[in-house]
């Protein structure tokens, strides 16, 4: 803070060449309430120097008021005020808690979850695969598709289509190659 409590009143309690009562009233108020206002922020506050600061930054914004608010107003407003100065000071702390605070270029960041680039990368390869799988004559995308999706093996498709295990093995072969060469070895084996 810029000044002290004790600076603030010392300019309170010199009173203008004109004999202004109201101000000279306003540091008799500030010296008497000074007192126990800090009694009460030392309860809300997380040590004595937010005390001290809450206090003196009550006082300094309550002197905006000696002229328009009647002196009686003036001590719920200076609690009123100070409660409001508590909460500033919390929120502030709270955002950034020095004794905590960790910059963000220090963090390494990890995620099980695919990067939006790699997610990106599988949708375009995906869509690949699928325009050379529906390439493919029926007979080879429908043994593919058992086997790699439908996890069958070529017995069980050879029942399923009526064909036999070698007809199965050669459909997948030519499936394969047409595949590798359309997407490429990665793209196709993967799926």
């Amino acid at each position: 803070m810029a000044h002290r409590y004790d600076d603030l009143l010392e300019m309170a309690r010199e009173v203008p060449a004109n004999g202004d009562m109201r101000t000279h009233g306003f540091a008799a108020f500030s010296r008497l309430q000074y007192g126990g206002l800090l009694s009460f922020l030392r309860r809300r506050t997380a040590n004595e120097e937010d005390a001290r600061d809450a206090a003196q930054e009550s006082m300094m914004r309550l002197m905006r008021y000696r002229d328009t608010e009647p002196e009686v107003a003036w001590k719920p407003l200076l609690y009123r005020i100070a409660i409001n100065v508590v909460g500033e000071q919390y929120r502030r702390g709270s955002a950034r808690q020095s004794t905590h605070h960790v910059p963000i270029d220090d963090l390494e960041l990890v995620s099980d979850e695919p990067t939006q680039e790699e997610l990106v990368t599988h949708a375009q390869q995906e869509a690949l695969l699928r325009k050379a799988l529906l390439s493919l004559p029926p007979r080879w995308r429908q043994v593919y598709l058992l086997s790699r999706m439908g996890g069958m093996t070529y017995a069980e498709i050879a029942t399923h289509c009526g064909i036999s295990v070698k007809t199965v093995e050669k459909h997948m072969t030519n499936a394969l190659a047409a595949l590798c060469d359309r997407v490429g070895s990665g793209a196709a084996d993967a799926s």
